[in-house]
């Protein structure tokens, strides 16, 4: 056998991890396919993010000022690392609990973020995640998917449809027809977003291309309208809109960052948080945050592959330093990654750029914005969640046969039933393994009939 020079390995290695290769890794993660493509598609999470941020902010005193800081920096930091549009958002199990319960305050919310964190770094860091990911089948993660996309979805309806209380998290009524929040212009914004952007998949399938070649006015027309950037312009209409619905918000703007301090957290405060927060989000980030996330991510991006380890440490990473300074417990979850995804985002460079503008605002105006945010349309924000939630649900097409199929409705319509990811992906698991059983016998040996069909 060949022997390898040491002084050749320690070269092949340095030149990897040199300041120009590193550099040249950067600027191609950084870049962008499109700029309004990118800058549309960064705007394809925000029906997740801002209702629960907004919630936590009005119910609980979070942050907000703190969380866009740290959550800018959490955007940038993992498009420049993946180079795939990598969502951030909410813990939303933690989220639920701070805001149903009345004695779950920002001390057990955070403590919750940290338990969360250093558990997921921990299976990061040791391989155990990577385990995890092999060992769970596609038909299982896609349940977790489905049933997540169904979830979204379904919410976003609730909005488009009546008047929310997020500090509550309660309905207020039917949403009315007519006014700068009513129905009709959340069916407007629906309306134009399927004109522009159709089911999602024609423009990449060469539908542009052949518009190109038609000199027709009409595919002309056709070819302006799908390149105009949706959810980007839908997302304009309603910030103008919040400054008109409460103009006084904009006299209530602070200049200047919220004060950075670390959030005392006492015995009983971790105790709380572990056993209300992180016992009930630790399945739903492994499943969603981490398994789906990098299975759909690879469906997406098979050029650009992402970990399972990796993801595990970053979400373990960013809730162990950001919550002691009281920044929302953060995760990556496929239901973003499908939104930016469905709207155009194809790089890091667009949750680069809006992690730029979160950091911005938060060292700008601080925790003021949540003036601006409360008067934010909620319809609108509906119907980004919508599109978000379909094109997750939409990437569990690819099941082969009706075995696969028969695993992923079980484990989505258990997940959707009793709202637990958990008991969703047990049921999913224990199908699975009994289908697997019976063909024991028929030409399948023990040692692969787990594995069979997980890639």
């Amino acid at each position: 056998m060949e022997q390898q020079n040491p002084d050749q390995e320690t070269g092949k290695w340095s030149s990897m991890f040199s300041p120009s290769q590193v550099a040249h890794k950067l600027k191609q993660n950084l870049a962008f396919r499109s700029k309004w493509a990118e800058l549309n598609g960064a705007m394809g999470d925000l029906g997740t993010y801002i209702p629960i941020i907004l919630a936590l902010t009005l119910a609980k005193n979070l942050d907000l000022g703190t969380t866009l800081i740290f959550t800018g920096i959490y955007n940038f930091v993992t498009g420049a690392i993946y180079g795939v549009p990598m969502p951030v958002q909410p813990m939303k199990s933690i989220a639920a609990v701070a805001i149903s319960d009345p004695e779950f305050n920002i001390p057990e919310v955070m403590a919750a973020g940290i338990c969360t964190g250093a558990i997921l770094l921990i299976f990061g860091l040791t391989g155990l995640m990577h385990l995890v990911y092999k060992l769970i089948p596609l038909p299982v993660v896609r349940g977790i998917q489905l049933a997540q996309g169904l979830s979204f979805a379904m919410t976003a309806v609730k909005y488009i449809e009546k008047d929310q209380i997020f500090a509550k998290s309660k309905t207020a009524g039917e949403r009315p027809w007519l006014g700068l929040d009513g129905l009709l212009l959340a069916l407007i914004c629906a309306c134009f977003i399927i004109i522009v952007n159709g089911s999602g998949d024609e423009n990449e399938n060469g539908e542009v291309d052949n518009l190109n070649r038609r000199a027709s006015r009409m595919g002309k027309l056709r070819k302006f309208i799908s390149s105009l950037p949706s959810a980007f312009l839908i997302f304009l209409l309603g910030l103008i809109l919040a400054v008109i619905r409460g103009p006084k918000a904009i006299k209530d703007f602070k200049l200047g960052p919220s004060p950075i301090k670390i959030i005392n957290i006492s015995k009983h405060e971790w105790k709380e948080g572990f056993i209300k927060g992180t016992i009930p989000q630790l399945p739903l980030s492994i499943l969603n945050s981490v398994i789906a996330v990098c299975k759909l991510s690879t469906d997406l991006f098979p050029e650009k592959p992402v970990s399972a380890t990796s993801v595990s440490i970053t979400v373990g990473v960013m809730n162990v330093v950001g919550c002691w300074f009281g920044a929302m417990p953060c995760c990556h979850g496929a239901g973003g990654l499908a939104g930016q995804y469905k709207f155009g985002a194809r790089t890091g460079g667009c949750v680069a750029m809006l992690g730029a503008a979160k950091l911005v605002l938060g060292l700008v105006l601080g925790g003021s914005l949540v003036r601006v945010l409360e008067q934010y349309p909620v319809g609108v924000l509906g119907v980004l969640l919508l599109f978000a939630g379909i094109e997750l649900a939409i990437c569990c097409r690819d099941m082969g046969c009706k075995e696969e199929c028969f695993v992923m409705l079980v484990c989505a319509v258990v997940s959707l039933v009793g709202s637990s990811a958990a008991l969703g992906f047990l049921c999913g698991m224990v199908v699975h393994l009994l289908l697997r059983l019976r063909k024991v016998g028929d030409g399948q040996s023990w040692s692969d009939f787990w594995f069979h069909h997980n890639p």
